[in-house]
């Protein structure tokens, strides 16, 4: 096959974005972008507040900003719709993820490709994702991670490869992982907790190796990014403590307490995975998406004015905010999982500090939002209106140091029970945009 120039493909995948988009109403189902409720179709946040008739929609001169996508593996979330379906089954449903992104004119998809210490390629280090086949060692039968990158590129998608750096298992018996499993060839890696086993973020010989693992898939394809999400040290467990006293006394003395360590460990894998990649592939992005808490201002003045029960600087040791102010990474994607005028996490002064916080800085600011909660009668009564997601977005629009958004996640895109996302489509996505760089 002649080979085509990713420009190319770029360019007439944004001519074809161009055209009115279809949006699912169900899973597998498509139909035109619906007219939110009480509105005429058509009409969006930005037409309803300006004065007059709307004219013709005419997008900025190289509109740049992110509109992405998870994709998650783990526990069969998002895809595959299962584990053990036929190798021609994976695929088509990838690729219906991959062409719905395309109809809700996005741009990127963040697939997860690492969920836990397993691999949806052929890895040398670790062994085959259970996820696919429903035994974990198992060949699924094809490349997934090969095939989104390639088909991806061919729709002008960036493709961002998810890994999640210390997660072995959702479950705590290492007897259940394949034979050849590191987790069971190094049992001294692990620390069970919480019902699930981790790695030991604080041995270097860990970090070593899950930094090899991840850089394999870097080597091999070419994708547009690597991406964490906001697992590092294990959210805490009422009662239980997270035993890594072995490594402490072996590697934590030089340091002020325990607390101080564990971010140095965080800090210091950020900084080596930001220095593999430059080397492996130059010109790959690296982005982190973080609980959306840093430090609530009542903790520290430089904190937010939050409440939140968790705090990513004190409860899993990620110090997000020396991320973004030292630019050790490229993008992030604070995950601001509230509606507007939450009481404890307040999404308009979230997006307000991050701002803030990026502000000054060579590192992207995107937003990650809670599609899935939108419709879900379980929320509270924000997310029952169609229209919270795409206030969402209007709000964020004060700030020119967001840069995009990204939204969790591809099963729920599909349903979309609310039409929140078509909505988001109908007032923001009214034509194409690249991803920044």
């Amino acid at each position: 096959m002649a080979r085509i120039s990713r420009r190319t493909l770029a360019r007439a995948a944004l001519s074809a974005l161009a055209l009115p988009a279809p949006v699912p109403g169900a899973p597998g189902g498509t139909g035109p972008v619906p007219a939110a409720p009480g509105a005429a179709a058509g009409t969006g946040l930005a037409a309803r507040s300006a004065s007059g008739p709307p004219g013709p929609y005419r997008p900025p001169r190289a509109t740049a900003e992110m509109r992405g996508v998870w994709i998650a593996s783990v526990a069969n979330r998002d895809w595959p719709s299962r584990p053990g379906l036929p190798p021609d089954r994976q695929r088509d449903e990838l690729l219906a993820h991959l062409d719905r992104a395309v109809r809700h004119r996005l741009n990127t998809v963040i697939l997860q490709v690492r969920p836990a210490a397993d691999a949806l390629w052929p890895s040398p280090y670790e062994p085959w994702s259970e996820w696919l086949t429903g035994t974990q060692g198992r060949h699924p039968g094809w490349d997934p991670l090969g095939t989104a990158v390639r088909e991806a590129h061919a729709r002008g998608l960036e493709l961002h490869a998810w890994f999640n750096p210390y997660r072995v298992a959702n479950h705590a018996d290492p007897t259940r992982l394949a034979a050849s499993h590191p987790a069971r060839r190094h049992p001294g890696w692990v620390v069970p907790y919480g019902g699930r086993l981790y790695y030991d973020p604080g041995q270097p010989e860990v970090r070593a190796f899950v930094l090899r693992a991840m850089l394999d898939a870097v080597a091999r394809y070419p994708v547009d990014a690597v991406h964490f999400d906001d697992y590092f040290y294990p959210y805490p467990v009422a009662g239980q403590t997270f035993d890594d006293d072995a490594s402490y006394d072996r590697h934590g003395g030089a340091f002020p307490s325990r607390a101080a360590w564990r971010r140095h460990n965080i800090d210091t894998l950020v900084r080596e995975t930001a220095a593999g990649i430059r080397r492996v592939r130059p010109g790959t992005q690296f982005g982190i998406s973080p609980f959306g808490v840093w430090r609530n201002a009542a903790t520290d003045p430089r904190g937010s004015e939050t409440r939140a029960g968790v705090q990513t600087y004190d409860d899993l040791y990620a110090d997000t905010r020396t991320w973004v102010r030292e630019n050790w990474i490229d993008y992030v994607v604070p995950q601001l999982y509230w509606h507007i005028g939450h009481a404890d996490a307040d999404y308009a002064a979230l997006a307000a500090w991050w701002a803030g916080t990026a502000g000054g800085t060579a590192t992207r600011l995107y937003l990650g939002e809670a599609l899935y909660k939108a419709g879900d009668a379980a929320q509270p009564s924000a997310w029952q209106d169609p229209v919270e997601l795409s206030r969402h977005l209007t709000l964020a629009a004060r700030y020119p140091q967001v840069r995009g958004h990204v939204f969790f996640a591809a099963r729920d895109l599909a349903a979309d029970p609310a039409g929140a996302m078509a909505r988001v489509v109908a007032d923001h996505y009214r034509g194409p945009a690249r991803p920044p760089r």
